[in-house]
C-alpha cells in the first residue's frame, strides 16, 4: 500500500426524473473523497466518498455515503456509487463517466446515472461538473496526507480478541460555539462474562444551552467486527467520520485531529489489559463539522472543538468522576479518578489519572505519578460528590486545584451494564463547568495559570 493517500471535494449539478414524476428536478452532489492511495491514472483507485445529495423539494441528505472506481486509463471510466435517503426511502445512485481519449473534456465532466431503490429502477438523470466555477476549488482541495496521517486512526481498531468478560468503548464530547450545546456520543462492544454473544450499543445525548438534555440509546445488537472502528446497525465511527440514526436523533460528523493522542492511563496499559481498565484519547484535541438532527431541532457544527477518547478493560469502576476541559490554546485537562471493583483495591480512596497537556507538554510527566506519586497512594486526592466534585494534587514542584460543577439541570443520568450482569449509574454533563489553578514553588507556591470554563467542560459521576 502507498504511503499516502488521497482527499479531494467535488461538486456536481444535474437533474433527475423520478419514476412517479412526469417533469425534471435539479440535483446537486457535494461529495469528499478519500482514497488510502496516491491516484494515478494508469490503475484503478477505489474511494470512500461522504457527503450531501440534493433533490430540489424531494430531498436534503447529509450523510450520503459511497465509493469511487477511479480507473480513467486502465478502465475508461470513474464509476459512482452512493447511497442516500429521501422521504424515509433508501436510494442508490449508480452511474459513471466513460472516459473517450476523443472528447476528453466531456467524458470527464458528464455523469449519467440511474437511481435504485432496492434493486429497483426508480430514476435516472445526469450530472455536470461545472468547470467554470467548480474547476478551482476542486484543485485546491487535493491533499496528499500519509496513511496513516492521523495518530487517531490507529486507536480506533477494536481491541477485543473473543475474550469473555470485556467492554469496550469509543465516545466523542464536543462544544458546539454557536449555540453553546454539549454533545455526547457513546458507543460500546459488551462481552458477556457467561460467553454468550458480544452486542454493541449506545447512545447520543444533546445538552442545550437552555432546557434539559435529550437523548436516544442504540441497540443492542449483534456486534460485528470493522477493522477501521465500530459499526452497530448503520451508526458508524470511522477514522475523520462519525455517523448514525436512532430514535429522532441523525447525525453525519467529520472529524479532524489537532495535536498527538493522550494516555490518562500508563500507556503501556493500553497495549496490555493487565489493569481492571485503560483510558486513552486517540483525539485529545479535535474540530467537528456536520450536522446533529433531533426532533425538530437541528444543529450545524462549524468547527466545534472536542475530542474523542477509548476505553478497554472489564467494566465499569465502583465509582468513578470524569472531566475533560479544553483549556484554550492548545492546553487540555483530562482526569479520571476511580475506585476499582478488584478486591483489595475496593477499599483505597480513589485513585486519580491526571493529564495536564500545556505549552506542548503533558504533566505528570509519567500517567503513574498522579495515581502512586513518588511518595505513595495519596498525593493526589478526590472529593467525589454532586453537583461539585474536586480533585487536588502535587508532582515535582507543581500542584494543581480543580473544581467541576455539574448543573443538576443539565446533568443526564444513565445506567450501565457491565459483562457480569452488574448494573452502575453515571450522571454526565456536556455543559458543567470548571475552575482549573496551577500553582509552582518558587520558596512559596506561586500562581501560574488559571483557567475557569462557564458550560464547556464536560464531566461524569458515576457509582452503583
Amino acid at each position: 500500500m502507498s504511503s499516502h493517500g488521497t482527499v479531494f471535494k467535488e461538486t456536481m449539478l444535474g437533474r433527475v426524473r423520478l419514476a412517479d414524476e412526469d417533469g425534471d428536478r435539479p440535483v446537486r452532489l457535494d461529495l469528499l473523497a478519500r482514497a488510502d492511495a496516491v491516484l494515478l491514472p494508469h490503475r484503478m483507485t477505489r474511494a470512500h466518498v461522504s457527503g450531501r445529495v440534493r433533490i430540489a423539494g424531494r430531498a436534503d441528505d447529509a450523510e450520503a455515503e459511497g465509493e469511487l472506481e477511479i480507473a480513467p486509463l486502465s478502465r475508461r471510466r470513474i464509476r459512482y456509487r452512493i447511497t442516500f435517503a429521501m422521504e424515509g426511502r433508501r436510494l442508490t445512485l449508480d452511474g459513471w463517466k466513460s472516459v473517450s481519449p476523443k472528447h476528453p473534456l466531456a467524458s470527464l465532466t458528464v455523469l449519467p446515472y440511474t437511481l435504485y431503490e432496492d434493486g429497483d429502477r426508480v430514476g435516472e438523470g445526469t450530472l455536470r461538473f461545472p468547470l467554470a466555477t467548480g474547476l478551482l476549488p476542486f484543485l485546491a482541495s487535493f491533499r496528499f496526507p500519509r496513511a496513516a496521517a492521523s495518530p487517531a486512526d490507529r486507536h480506533l481498531t477494536s481491541r477485543w480478541d473473543g475474550t469473555p468478560g470485556r467492554t469496550e468503548v469509543w465516545y466523542t464530547t464536543l462544544t458546539d460555539p454557536a449555540t453553546d450545546s454539549g454533545i455526547w456520543l457513546h458507543h460500546e462492544l459488551v462481552a458477556p462474562s457467561d460467553g454468550s454473544a458480544a452486542y454493541a450499543h449506545g447512545w447520543i445525548a444533546v445538552f442545550p444551552k437552555d432546557g434539559p438534555a435529550e437523548h436516544t440509546r442504540f441497540g443492542p445488537v449483534p456486534w460485528t467486527a470493522h477493522p477501521e472502528g465500530f459499526t452497530a446497525e448503520g451508526i458508524r465511527v470511522r477514522p475523520g467520520r462519525l455517523t448514525g440514526s436512532a430514535g429522532t436523533f441523525t447525525w453525519a460528523l467529520t472529524e479532524s485531529s489537532e495535536g498527538p493522542p493522550l494516555h490518562t492511563f500508563p500507556r503501556w496499559s493500553w497495549r496490555r489489559p493487565w489493569l481492571p481498565a485503560s483510558h486513552m484519547l486517540p483525539a485529545a484535541r479535535a474540530r467537528y463539522s456536520g450536522t446533529i438532527r433531533y426532533g425538530t431541532s437541528e444543529l450545524r457544527l462549524d468547527d466545534a472543538p472536542g475530542a474523542a477518547a477509548r476505553i478497554y478493560g472489564h467494566g465499569n469502576a465502583r465509582r468513578w468522576a470524569w472531566l475533560h476541559a479544553d483549556l484554550g490554546g492548545g492546553d487540555v485537562l483530562e482526569i479520571i479518578a476511580a475506585v476499582s471493583m478488584r478486591r483489595g483495591l475496593d477499599r483505597l480512596p480513589p485513585l486519580v489519572f491526571l493529564r495536564l497537556h500545556r505549552n506542548g507538554r503533558t504533566w505528570p510527566r509519567r500517567a503513574e505519578r498522579s495515581a502512586v506519586g513518588w511518595a505513595g497512594i495519596g498525593r493526589f486526592r478526590a472529593d467525589i460528590r454532586l453537583p461539585e466534585w474536586r480533585v487536588e494534587g502535587r508532582a515535582g514542584l507543581s500542584r494543581i486545584q480543580v473544581t467541576v460543577t455539574q448543573p443538576p439541570q443539565q446533568t443526564l443520568t444513565l445506567g450501565y451494564t457491565d459483562p457480569d450482569g452488574s448494573t452502575a449509574v453515571c450522571r454526565n454533563s456536556e455543559r458543567a463547568d470548571a475552575v482549573v489553578s496551577l500553582e509552582r514553588w518558587w520558596g512559596t507556591w506561586r500562581r501560574e495559570a488559571v483557567w475557569r470554563l462557564s458550560g464547556t467542560a464536560h464531566a461524569e459521576v458515576g457509582d452503583r
